[in-house]
């Protein structure tokens, strides 16, 4: 890791038989003698927990399993089920690859290497750029310093002794790490046999509790993603417990690799980018299917909800910019225009012109709430290095809301908001997680409306019956949110949703209400959005699906086969009732072999295919061929027909 800081390790200076008390999870205790380390501990609940031991929880402070308890306190042992025993485990995998590396190529010199969600990485200034050929022989390595079962030991130092310590090891990024770190506070370092890391920790007791990993790949990093620094070596790797649990993260990549939208867009015609608009989507006619089906499904959804759809302009005047905040906290992101002496900004997003709606007409505590919804164009400048597919773009459109409510109403509607989630992430079979992001440090306005903000945000999760995690410090700027992270089918997770809660652009719009007492009150804003920016949602469900949409959203839903050209009237004349029936349908009438089209309409992901020959003529059937399950027989043609619009009229998976 990048920095060392943390409270003392301790050393056993008690005296011989002085006892403090260990509060476990369960609520037993357990009196042990002053020095007594997790580990121990874990050895004397059982064997295989000991064996299984990550890290520990002391007093609500991730610690190594080997730091010596110094008082009476509540311990934890962290395995690698737990979230931050995944953490120490990937973080000790990092160091243990950056030692490989070390011994490969002793004058490559240590920058950072934190723990991923599902790894790790190292950046390492190396004599020549690492290339994937090198990753075999570090590997290697790294399974010789597993074997050497190397302690791990934290020390503590001064600043002045680290500063000595890396200045011998000619480490220049530890030694600009070491001067960015606060005056007075710990410094610490992680020694395994004469590799030495700068980091806070905390870490495994030994190398050679790693039991499996793979390096995954390697690319180049600027040095804190300054384009003007140092290039260095990012080397890429993922560790797990067992060889199995690696095995099967190796295959669900694999996986991931084949649903990758950006591979899959364009192979099923669905969208397309060009160099001549960076961060723009071209979307061919089957994509815009897509996109316009999820608008209706949101727009169905929302005006049973009460919501009202509003326009705004795309390009307005810098001022506005400057009212709602945006040109203090967000300019950087936004595209501006100059044209005759004025300033212009492309909105990235919709709520300063909902404020401007809100303030046409005086409004009644009795207009509350006032739902708007839009679907307008949204620009937002991502600097070009971030640009990923439909997963990071620059134009957007997002099913977009502004809620507008007396503070009275906040946790009923965003109980609304939670049934909306519900629905829409239901049809998708995706469960979700919920994270409260706090004040970040960039905040605007006054810190008790923000405690106010976030306290009614967790309180409409509690009456919801909700779980939720906190995000300390990533709110948006001008308020508390909520974080919705949808789980897809390979269980990766993917932020989507959105529901913020801002007392402050009522106050900078000066909006306000009559309430009942014939006095003026200032609203409260809920900003939501569901599926979030449509782009992104699409990247999100062409993985999530591996691009067999079920039949209500696919873009094609029914092919149809003639075996052979004295079939093509029968054929078109079940195209036209297909059609009639509001069902989206290709005829492939090409001179081509039957499972030719067979195979061609699996390639595209088309749910059903219907075989026509002379017997389906003669009887008005058709021989269905699914996508999914292949072959299911001969069926009258409006039993078919039944059965699909059916299926797609509740947005239900593919009928058998």
């Amino acid at each position: 890791m990048d920095a060392a800081r943390g409270g003392a390790a301790g050393e056993n200076l008690a005296p011989a038989g002085e006892q403090i008390v260990i509060e476990l999870p369960d609520g037993s205790r357990r009196q042990v003698p002053r020095g007594t380390t997790p580990l121990e501990i874990a050895r004397q609940i059982g064997r295989r927990l000991e064996r299984d031991a990550v890290a520990a929880r002391w007093n609500g402070q991730v610690i190594d399993l080997t730091r010596p308890l110094e008082e009476d306190g509540r311990l934890e042992i962290l395995t690698f089920d737990h979230a931050e025993g995944r953490e120490v485990y990937r973080h000790s995998t990092a160091h243990l690859m950056a030692q490989a590396i070390k011994r490969l190529w002793p004058e490559a010199k240590l920058a950072v290497g934190p723990p991923l969600e599902d790894g790790f990485f190292y950046d390492i200034e190396t004599p020549r750029p690492l290339t994937t050929d090198d990753l075999e022989a570090i590997e290697r390595e790294m399974a010789r310093i597993v074997a050497e079962d190397l302690p791990i030991t934290r020390r503590e130092l001064s600043r002045e002794e680290a500063v000595e310590l890396f200045r011998q090891r000619n480490e220049s990024y530890k030694l600009e790490i070491i001067e960015s770190i606060p005056e007075g506070e710990p410094l610490t370092a992680y020694e395994q046999g004469e590799f030495v890391d700068l980091c806070r920790g905390p870490h495994l007791p030994s190398t050679g509790r790693i039991k499996a990993f793979k390096l995954t790949g390697v690319a180049g990093a600027y040095w804190r993603g300054d384009e003007r620094g140092p290039m260095l070596s990012r080397v890429y790797g993922t560790s797990f417990p067992s060889q199995q649990q690696l095995r099967e993260h190796l295959e669900r990549l694999e996986e991931a690799k084949r649903r990758d939208h950006r591979k899959l867009g364009p192979e099923l015609d669905l969208f397309h980018f060009e160099e001549v608009a960076p961060g723009y989507v071209f979307w061919h006619p089957k994509g815009a299917v897509l996109y316009r089906l999820l608008e209706q499904f949101s727009r169905e959804l929302q005006a049973r909800y009460g919501y009202q759809e509003v326009r705004t302009p795309e390009i307005m005047k810098v001022d506005l910019w400057k009212r709602s905040g945006h040109w203090d906290h967000y300019r950087e992101n936004m595209f501006l225009i100059e044209r005759e002496d004025e300033t212009f900004g492309v909105k990235p997003m919709n709520c300063p012109g909902h404020c401007l709606i809100y303030k046409t007409r005086i409004r009644s505590y009795r207009d509350l709430p006032l739902r708007l919804a839009e679907y307008g164009r949204l620009a937002r400048f991502e600097r070009s290095g971030t640009l990923h597919g439909l997963l990071r773009v620059r134009g957007m459109e997002q099913d977009d809301a502004h809620l507008f409510v007396r503070e009275d109403q906040i946790e009923e509607e965003i109980g609304r908001v939670l049934e909306l989630v519900d629905t829409i992430y239901g049809t998708f079979e995706m469960p979700y997680e919920i994270k409260l992001a706090t004040r970040p440090e960039d905040f605007m306005g006054e810190i008790e409306l923000w405690n106010r903000a976030e306290q009614a945000l967790a309180r409409a999760l509690e009456k919801a019956g909700r779980a939720y995690g906190i995000e300390p410090g990533d709110g948006a700027f001008y308020g508390p949110k909520l974080d919705f992270y949808v789980i897809d089918s390979l269980g990766r997770k993917w932020q989507t949703a959105t529901v913020q809660l801002d007392f402050q652009l009522p106050i900078r719009f000066d909006l306000t209400y009559v309430d009942r007492d014939g006095q003026e009150k200032r609203p409260v804003m809920i900003h939501r959005a569901i599926m979030g920016t449509l782009e992104r949602f699409i990247g999100i469900l062409i993985e999530h699906y591996a691009g067999a949409f079920p039949v209500w959203l696919a873009p094609v839903q029914v092919r149809v086969l003639p075996v052979s050209e004295r079939h093509l009237d029968y054929g078109r004349q079940v195209e036209e009732r297909l059609a009639a029936a509001g069902l989206r349908v290709e005829l492939d009438a090409r001179d081509e072999k039957l499972g030719y089209k067979i195979r061609q309409a699996q390639v595209e992901k088309v749910p059903y295919m219907l075989v026509v020959g002379d017997r389906e003529a003669e009887r008005g059937e058709v021989a269905v061929r699914s996508r999914d399950r292949g072959d299911l027989g001969t069926m009258a043609l409006d039993d078919f027909v039944q059965q699909v619009v059916e299926a797609v009229r509740t947005r239900r998976g593919n009928p058998a």
